[in-house]
């Protein structure tokens, strides 16, 4: 099974799914913001200077992720910390 690791703050209610490996600290090159209309909210992807997607950020992450992908994530906010 393949780990990916992921952020929530609840405060902000923002999510960021990092597709890099582990212990890499791959810089974005290239953000790429989907349509806020079509996916009713604000999801931004992350793009290396390859063209990989190295990152993928979720504004209104409460709406958009699974809860218990939330609740498994990293804490960002001082409520999970």
């Amino acid at each position: 099974m393949t780990v990916v690791r992921v952020t929530y703050d609840k405060t902000v209610n923002a999510a960021y799914l990092y597709l890099t490996e582990p212990q890499a600290r791959v810089k974005s090159a290239r953000m790429y913001p989907c349509d806020p209309v079509d996916v009713d909210g604000m999801i931004n992807l992350d793009f290396d200077e390859q063209g990989r997607l190295i990152g993928i950020e979720v504004l209104a992450a409460s709406s958009k992720l699974p809860e218990y992908l939330l609740q498994s994530a990293e804490r960002l906010d001082t409520e999970g910390a």
